[in-house]
């Protein structure tokens, strides 16, 4: 299996950045059409994209202002199944606001090159949003 690990500098507070990743209305707004989130262990992680794949898992563990990690797969797809992989965004201030670290692990190696697509298109969406400012209607990673 692989592991993808990606780092995004945020121009926001750790606290901000933290909102954008547990609350179903800022999450859509950097990715998705839809967002379903309770955020707690356990509690539900659903989102469905603007091309309608809809990716669903549960919260693991949340550390307000630190990390948020939750299962991820997608419904109606077989290569990763929903709540097949692990996702865990670390957040970790910085003097210009926060460092996220996002780890993407047990990720087959057919599925790997298309998660990472995915996350470098998302991660600076969801810096823009967490910065304050709109990143716009999304076309998607490819």
């Amino acid at each position: 299996m692989t592991r993808i690990t990606l780092e995004q500098r945020i121009a926001a507070s750790p606290a901000a950045v933290y909102a954008y990743l547990t609350d179903a209305e800022k999450w859509r707004s950097w990715q998705g059409e839809r967002a379903e989130i309770t955020a707690e262990p356990g509690g539900i992680f659903s989102m469905v994209m603007g091309n309608g794949m809809n990716a669903r898992g549960q919260f693991v563990s949340l550390e307000p202002d630190r990390l948020v990690s939750f299962t991820w797969g997608w419904v109606d797809q077989p290569g990763i199944p929903p709540g097949s992989t692990l996702v865990e965004i670390e957040l970790e201030s910085i003097e210009e606001g926060t460092l996220v670290r996002l780890t993407h692990s047990s990720v087959s190696p057919d599925e790997a090159p298309m998660q990472e697509m995915g996350w470098r298109h998302y991660l600076p969406r969801l810096a823009i949003a967490a910065s304050g400012r709109d990143p716009g209607p999304d076309p998607g990673p490819g």
